[in-house]
């Protein structure tokens, strides 16, 4: 297995993981920029103020993209199983 391989099943991966985790950290971030506007507004400083939405967030960043990320997991897997002869031999 050749270096250039390597560094393309490794791209291939890092690409797979960023689009695995895009839906959770957008909703989390989203949450956070629009809690963290309403406490500045409101002068409401409590830390664990924006945990419980930020949780409701990501579970329904997961719930609505479930789905999407299983299948892109499997199809990733699936390539890389049949890319395996080709690796070794």
């Amino acid at each position: 297995m050749s270096e250039s391989e390597v560094m393309g099943v490794a791209a291939e991966a890092m690409r797979v993981i960023t689009l695995l985790s895009a839906p959770m950290l957008l909703a989390a971030l989203g949450l956070g920029l629009a809690i963290g506007m309403l406490q500045a507004a409101t002068q409401i400083q409590e830390m664990t103020l924006s945990f419980i939405p930020k949780l409701l967030g990501i579970l329904v960043a997961i719930l609505l993209t479930g789905p999407w990320m299983i299948r892109l997991i499997v199809d990733y897997t699936e390539r890389l199983y049949q890319q395996i002869p080709a690796m070794v031999g």
